[in-house]
């Protein structure tokens, strides 16, 4: 993946600009939908567990799944995002255009990953309002809320990218999110604290990814994590370092890209 000192940044204009457009064409879709699946999680989990759980650590059990909610949307909505914002253009064959365009393949991703990330945080900026509205909020570290917002956001929307990327067909594209992504982030410490598990399934929490994201989103609201913060980002500047080469190493071969 080639990207020269200086950026086309009318290309990248262009791409960015192309994709948030197809978010306001699909606004209730969106916005609302998170919206109101927040409000739905909120009455079952708030409702259900939250009168059996009062309080997580010393915080009340509906502020406790706030980033786990946040961050749940956050994993599903970007790759979602990345992945269909690629896919369509190898599906329409307009990607040999994009390919011929005086735009680097840096240049491309920087577009269709910074306007899936964009999406993603505005979600989870709404969320996390419409949180506000069901239970107190507080955001202890808010400089670090934000790094993990973003950190996140851009993480996964290069793995969404590369998903797009590698998908043949529709199946494919929502095959990794539905069968992977969703069930980790769900046993990922979302909704609950791993140190609720018995040791064994805690160490084996432990190998879970999401787990570090949850745990290092969490400790900048409440200063409460499964595990360190520093391990937290640790893994998330890791993940995304490997999404990056495994980028580079598309264009470099034009893997799925090229006939």
């Amino acid at each position: 993946m080639s990207v020269s000192l200086s950026l086309n940044a009318g290309g990248i204009w262009t791409i960015y600009r192309a994709e948030m457009a197809r978010t306001l064409r699909t606004i209730w879709q969106s916005v609302a939908t998170p919206v109101i699946t927040t409000a739905l999680y909120f009455v079952v989990f708030g409702g259900a567990i939250g009168s059996r759980i009062q309080q997580v650590g010393g915080v009340d059990y509906g502020a406790f799944i706030v980033p786990g909610l946040i961050m749940l949307s956050l994993l599903t909505q970007s790759i979602a995002n990345a992945s269909i914002g690629i896919y369509f253009p190898k599906f329409t064959g307009t990607i040999f255009e994009i390919l011929s365009a005086p735009l680097s393949s840096g240049e491309a991703v920087i577009a269709y990953v910074g306007a899936a990330a964009t999406k993603s945080v505005v979600i989870g900026l709404i969320i996390l309002v419409t949180a506000t509205f069901f239970v107190p909020v507080r955001i202890l570290h808010p400089g670090w809320m934000v790094a993990f917002l973003l950190l996140t956001s851009v993480a996964f929307s290069l793995f969404g990218f590369i998903i797009g990327i590698w998908a043949r067909n529709f199946e494919q594209l929502t095959i990794i999110p539905a069968l992977v992504v969703t069930p980790l982030t769900f046993l990922g410490g979302a909704f609950y604290s791993i140190d609720m598990l018995p040791p064994l399934w805690r160490t084996i929490s432990l190998f879970n990814p999401v787990v570090y994201l949850v745990s290092g989103f969490r400790w900048s609201f409440y200063g409460l994590g499964d595990v360190s913060v520093g391990i937290s980002l640790a893994v998330t500047t890791i993940f995304m370092a490997a999404c990056l080469i495994l980028l580079w190493w598309i264009f470099r071969t034009g893997y799925r890209l090229k006939p």
